[in-house]
């Protein structure tokens, strides 16, 4: 069952430490295929996780298929996608720069255009213990139905995609516009763009695809 999904997530579990977006077992990956999600395991190294690691849960949350226990994320995850029909995938991480603005509690305003990718800002969700429904409610409400990734306060990221493949490159966006506003930041004070200009970039990237 979700033997592509579950080989994605496993390929995408490495991609995750090479491109500096976690540390350790940090943070997780899900992939939605219609009422069934494959979800990265708990505790095991992102080297280490074979597609049969790879446990099946339902929208639900329930543990259907495989011998690994689901990432202890995986309310946040299926509350997401519960919530959301436009969500095919959902990306966990603790990337450096925004986890920094996540644990000083700041969104990320529109500094650099990429942010489109995930709206007019990066949103901050309120602290909630990580594993738990209320984390859970906490993300869906910070995502609101209008943003692809927000800040989880004092914590990480929560990115989403269409597709797991989408969440992970808005995983990506996220923390280069958060490093490119912390830098920004450092040395000056950065221009803000307007709303109408968020607009006319979605907009762009939805007709021209990822030649940004």
């Amino acid at each position: 069952m979700l033997e592509e999904e579950r080989t994605t997530i496993s390929n995408l579990g490495r991609q995750m430490l090479e491109q500096g977006l976690t540390v350790g077992t940090g943070g997780n990956i899900s992939a939605r295929s219609g009422d069934h999600v494959a979800i990265s395991p708990s505790g095991i190294p992102y080297r280490d996780i074979t597609p049969e690691d790879v446990p099946i849960v339902d929208i639900h949350g329930e543990h259907i298929e495989g011998e690994r226990q689901p990432s202890s994320e995986y309310r946040m995850h299926t509350g997401i996608i519960r919530e959301r029909d436009d969500v095919g995938g959902v990306v966990h991480t603790h990337s450096p720069y925004a986890s920094t603005f996540a644990s000083l509690g700041e969104p990320i305003p529109a500094s650099h255009y990429l942010i489109a990718f995930v709206g007019d800002q990066i949103p901050v969700a309120r602290y909630e213990t990580y594993g738990t429904a209320e984390l859970a409610e906490a993300a869906v409400d910070a995502l609101s139905g209008q943003y692809n990734a927000c800040l989880l306060k004092n914590h990480g990221v929560i990115a989403v995609g269409e597709s797991v493949d989408a969440a992970f490159e808005v995983a990506l966006m996220t923390e280069y516009c958060a490093r490119i506003h912390y830098q920004a930041i450092s040395v000056g004070v950065p221009e803000i763009l307007p709303d109408e200009e968020i607009d006319h970039l979605q907009d762009r990237f939805t007709d021209y695809g990822q030649d940004y």
